[in-house]
């Protein structure tokens, strides 16, 4: 069985036991038939009708210009209050969809960019991800974990989108723009479920991502993925197509629907941006599968199911919906994990409960008829219900085994890494 990773920088010391066919426009001439121009009429003639050609031309001309202008000012004026308004500007606005293009309808300001042309604009909006993160270390105490990523920046003054497990922990977050230039970043909140995350750094006039539409991409469509792979080489662009569209994949015990590509994708591509040759920004990049002989299994969120997290995070600080059981717990999955928390087997403990029923070191074993064996399986027992539910939690306290009814809560910005 092939195991698909999110994507860490190499550059972390993991230790994993501490831890239409082309349409076609017909188009129609019309032929004017008489004297206009008729190399029989006279000179004279044809000097009239040629100025009253000319006033003609010139009178269309005009009226073109005005009713532009006109309709131009009314456009943008419905745009206006459309978007809210002029009084947050263009820099705080959420990204937005583009339009479909089909090949009736397009211009060449819509067409297709080459790679170049698509890699010189795309790269301004993707940044590198630097982390810090305290561990324990074995038998010498605390030490610092250094970890790196990448990030799509989503608006001009500061909002960046990556992956939740890229900062999952880190004490410290800092960005490295495209221009060298790195700021300390603000993790504004993050959602588990969707392996998303945005950070705020203190900068405006930023170089936001354009968002595309992931429903119409189709398998065989060009990819251009960009990220910091290794941790030490940021705005790597590599090429690839669309491998396929609607994967379920089972990423680090989390089921996710992701697109899947061929184009490069290494450790550190984490949070990075997959994009069309159009410019715009179609998934972000989240994991790949790992394994000898594998090549060219890379996977991305398609930025349709990425667009609303990331907009409640920055409106909410949190994804409004999300259901919780209000339980801290930690997933106990080796041995030697078990001895560094003194706990006598693996599975899943509660370390922080709210629920007077429960006590700390409580190992869950059940949620109503769902087997809980790992925080997978407890993550997706929970996600059956709604908020406002009662399910009953069974756990093992020793050799005793206890009941408790808990009310299902909403998950909230000061609720993390509650399950």
């Amino acid at each position: 069985m092939h195991a698909f990773h999110d994507l860490e920088s190499s550059q972390v010391d993991i230790d994993e036991s501490l831890v239409g066919s082309e349409g076609e426009t017909a188009v129609v001439r019309n032929q004017v038939y008489g004297l206009l121009g008729d190399p029989q009429m006279p000179s004279r003639i044809q000097r009239r009708e040629k100025a009253a050609r000319n006033r003609l031309t010139a009178a269309i001309l005009a009226s073109c210009m005005i009713l532009g202008g006109i309709f131009g000012f009314v456009g943008a004026y419905f745009y206006d209050l459309l978007k809210g308004g002029g009084s947050t500007g263009f820099d705080t606005e959420v990204m937005y969809q583009s339009v479909v293009r089909t090949a009736a309808t397009s211009t060449d300001a819509d067409r297709a960019m080459t790679v170049e042309e698509a890699a010189s604009i795309i790269k301004q909006a993707v940044v590198e991800i630097s982390t810090e993160t305290t561990v324990e270390g074995w038998g010498f105490g605390q030490r610092t974990r250094p970890g790196a990523g990448s990030g799509v920046i989503v608006t001009g003054d500061g909002y960046i989108v990556t992956n939740h497990h890229v900062i999952d922990r880190a004490d410290n977050v800092a960005v490295r723009l495209p221009n060298g230039a790195t700021h300390p970043a603000e993790v504004v909140g993050f959602d588990i479920d969707s392996d998303l995350a945005v950070l705020k750094i203190d900068v405006s006039g930023l170089t936001p991502a354009v968002l595309g539409n992931s429903t119409t991409l189709r398998v065989g469509e060009a990819a251009l993925a960009v990220g910091n792979p290794l941790g030490e080489l940021g705005g790597t662009v590599t090429l690839g197509i669309i491998s396929a569209l609607d994967r379920e994949i089972d990423v680090e015990g989390q089921m996710m629907s992701l697109l899947q590509t061929d184009a490069a994708i290494n450790l550190g591509n984490s949070g990075g941006g997959l994009f069309n040759l159009y410019g715009e920004l179609v998934g972000i990049i989240n994991a790949k599968s790992m394994g000898s002989g594998i090549e060219g299994l890379g996977f991305a969120i398609p930025v349709n199911t990425a667009k609303p997290v990331i907009e409640d995070i920055i409106a909410y600080g949190y994804v409004r919906g999300r259901v919780s059981a209000g339980l801290e717990v930690v997933d106990v999955t080796t041995p030697r994990m078990a001895m560094m928390y003194q706990v006598g087997a693996t599975g899943l403990y509660i370390i922080n409960a709210r629920d007077s029923q429960l006590q700390t070191w409580d190992r869950i074993v059940g949620l109503n008829h769902h087997e809980v064996r790992d925080f997978a399986s407890f993550k997706s027992a929970v996600n059956q219900y709604s908020v406002g539910d009662t399910v009953t939690i069974t756990v093992l306290r020793g050799n005793e085994r206890i009941t408790a009814s808990i009310v299902l809560t909403e998950m909230t910005p000061n609720m993390p890494n509650l399950s």
